[in-house]
């Protein structure tokens, strides 16, 4: 009974002098326990993980929280993130229910729906919300490829409308809610914001670029159009401002076709003026937003493209004896140069599409088959890609993209919400 009597008075004892520990003396306590980690250290962890997991560790802790929203962290993520391919796919064709009235696509559970967003943002009340039909849904994803392989991501995010631009992560989608409007979202942390009408025009006779301004830090909208009589007209908007700006647009006659996507290189949007047998580019500064011409090196043919790569202009023209010629421009105002020629054996249809930013290989996808090849220049060997699967369900046109936590405007960079 006594030994009993004791222990008691030891445990009240003990629960005593817990409480009378202040919370400073608690706190050290548990530092002394913790080994202290320094916070550089902890940032380049975050840096290499997965896109996945960097979602979820945000909510770790309020420190990680601190980190992964910082400017800094944000720039650096994107400096270290690898191209990709982005696109939409059809919710219709890739998951279809048959019932008795029919087959029904059904969105997978927990998709972030674009447009429900959008609606909700703009404070839409859930009476007056239009039913959108999921047949014309698509789901966003993005193909990526590593070490000969391809592997197909998705952000769990559903739209109606198709990618019109990306860049730096950011992508510009068309706005199926309001006719001929836009809207920009991060993939990735699922912000997004939806831009006023511009000049209405039909999707064939207008092209879009999206380009982030170096000397502003602002992100530009860039859309040319043709009207009747096949002049070419410009208007740029300023993310920051969200308001349409007239431009004076090429020259009458230079600009003929615009079914080529624009690329953004050594501080320019660039098009190609023709389908086939061009002689020169189409090209707008970023910053005073004026538009000139480049001559191309060599007329282009039809499997010709212009590509960014390593942050300078390239041109790739197919030669004579199976052979692809690469072409480098530096900077406005300089000259072409060749880097080298490129032996394809006897496939005549290799088109290029975009060049990995870290490892910086270029990417080819064939017209016959839709088969994708990887050139590695280091080596000087191209090598087809091991597809995730027989083929890409894909809807309308693939972007070059990379997934980021980039804003658009440089004071909500630190205020990203992840959904």
């Amino acid at each position: 009974m006594a030994n009993l009597m004791g222990d008691k008075k030891a445990s009240f004892l003990r629960l005593v002098e817990e409480r009378a520990l202040s919370k400073e003396e608690k706190k050290k306590l548990q530092d002394a326990l913790v080994p202290y980690i320094p916070k550089d250290c902890i940032s380049n962890i975050l840096l290499r993980l997965p896109l996945e997991s960097l979602q979820r560790s945000r909510f770790v802790c309020k420190p990680w929280y601190t980190i992964i929203n910082s400017l800094k962290f944000i720039d650096d993520h994107l400096e270290r993130s690898e191209s990709v391919l982005i696109f939409i796919s059809s919710i219709k064709e890739e998951n279809l229910y048959p019932f008795s009235m029919g087959p029904i696509a059904v969105e997978k559970p927990n998709t972030f729906s674009v447009e429900a967003k959008l609606l909700q943002s703009e404070s839409v009340p859930v009476l007056v919300q239009p039913n959108i039909n999921p047949t014309l849904k698509y789901y966003i994803k993005f193909l990526e490829i590593n070490n000969g392989r391809s592997k197909i991501g998705e952000y769990s995010v559903s739209c109606t409308g198709h990618i019109r631009a990306a860049c730096n992560g950011l992508i510009l989608l068309e706005n199926k809610l309001k006719k001929g409007g836009l809207i920009v979202i991060n993939p990735v942390t699922r912000k997004l914001i939806s831009l006023p009408l511009g000049t209405l025009c039909p999707a064939d006779k207008e092209s879009y670029g999206f380009a982030f301004c170096a000397v502003t830090g602002e992100y530009k909208v860039v859309h040319l159009f043709q009207d009747e009589l096949r002049y070419i007209g410009c208007e740029i908007l300023n993310l920051g401002t969200r308001v349409w700006r007239a431009v004076n647009g090429p020259s009458f006659g230079l600009l003929r076709w615009l079914g080529c996507l624009p690329v953004l290189a050594i501080g320019a949007l660039h098009w190609v003026p023709n389908i086939d047998s061009s002689d020169y580019l189409v090209s707008i500064e970023v910053d005073k937003e004026r538009f000139h011409t480049i001559p191309l090196p060599k007329s282009s043919r039809y499997h010709d493209r212009i590509v960014e790569m390593r942050g300078f202009l390239s041109f790739f023209t197919h030669e004579e004896e199976n052979q692809i010629g690469v072409w480098i421009l530096k900077g406005l105002g300089e000259l072409w140069t060749k880097q080298l020629s490129i032996k394809t054996g006897c496939i005549l249809d290799m088109v290029p599409l975009y060049s990995l930013r870290i490892k910086g290989d270029m990417i080819f996808k064939r017209d016959e088959d839709g088969s994708f090849y990887a050139y590695d220049f280091q080596l000087q060997v191209m090598r087809k890609i091991e597809m995730e699967k027989e083929r890409l369900k894909m809807s309308g046109m693939y972007h070059p993209h990379v997934n980021s936590l980039i804003s658009w405007s440089s004071r909500e960079r630190s205020q990203d919400v992840f959904y």
